[in-house]
């Protein structure tokens, strides 16, 4: 009996997270062909093009597919990423991982599912902190979204 109280907890968890994660992905803007992105010295991601779509980042359907793969560090890319960003006009940007949201499935790791990392940035002179939707399981085209730059 004591064991089966034991199990018991183990069982919701199961339950509740497989019933919330779907076997299709809603995920639109993944790409295995999207080249690696280069670092800079700083190491950083050497970020090029912008977004011309206004739901990437913003939007769990479209997040930045940052992708990491045999690091110590699973959110390396993800602060690769958002260290290359800034402000609309060339602000220094800060960022706080605030939750992580949106279960999809993946083939990416052994428990058959992710989760995006939702991370709030903030600069100076901005009138509210926006959010920005992070995929570090998926690879696609590392993009600006719109309304930040790259970092000089």
């Amino acid at each position: 009996m004591k064991n089966l109280i034991q199990f018991i907890p183990f069982i919701t968890l199961f339950t509740v997270f497989t019933s919330c994660v779907s076997t299709k992905s809603t995920l639109k803007n993944v790409d295995d062909n999207a080249p690696i992105p280069k670092l800079s010295k700083d190491n950083t991601f050497v970020l090029t093009e912008y977004s011309k779509d206004l739901k990437y980042g913003y939007d769990a359907d479209y997040p930045v597919n940052v992708f990491y793969i045999n690091t110590k560090d699973e959110n390396l890319n993800a602060q690769r990423y958002l260290n290359a960003l800034a402000g609309p006009k060339g602000e220094k940007i800060s960022y706080t991982k605030i939750e992580s949201c949106c279960p999809f499935p993946t083939k990416r790791i052994e428990m058959g599912a992710g989760f995006l990392d939702v991370y709030e940035l903030k600069w100076e002179g901005q009138e509210k902190p926006i959010r920005l939707y992070v995929n570090i399981y998926e690879r696609g085209y590392l993009l600006v979204p719109m309304g930040l730059s790259i970092k000089k």
